[in-house]
């Protein structure tokens, strides 16, 4: 199995940015071969995918993040980061990282806190 490790969320005004990174490590042959996703879920939402990047670098935005978000990903650290600028209030919501369909154990998540 493979353990997902979420970092870099926090408190922020709007307007303002973080940068989240998400650690992979046990068996990453799945992360190295399948896209990878950033998702989030806020109090009574459901999870929704906000970014994805597939092993070749290619990337997917949701329309609520587009022209904010940048996802990227080092492969040889096993590593996707996730660049949030311009953040909103409805921005706040516990973030993770997970294969492209969401087929990896979820983690603990790291709470993004959008409010002035």
């Amino acid at each position: 199995q493979v353990q997902l490790v979420e970092s870099g969320g926090g408190l922020v005004q709007p307007g303002g940015s973080l940068r989240l990174s998400c650690a992979a490590s046990g068996n990453i042959f799945s992360i190295k071969i399948n896209a990878m996703g950033w998702y989030r879920q806020a109090p009574g939402k459901q999870r929704e995918l906000v970014a994805a990047i597939t092993s070749g670098g290619s990337t997917n935005y949701a329309d609520s993040v587009k022209g904010r978000f940048t996802i990227s990903r080092d492969n040889a650290k096993n590593a996707v980061y996730l660049q949030m600028n311009s953040l909103k209030p409805e921005d706040t919501a516990v973030y993770y990282c997970n294969g492209g369909t969401g087929g990896l154990s979820w983690g603990q998540g790291t709470q993004v806190t959008v409010s002035s």
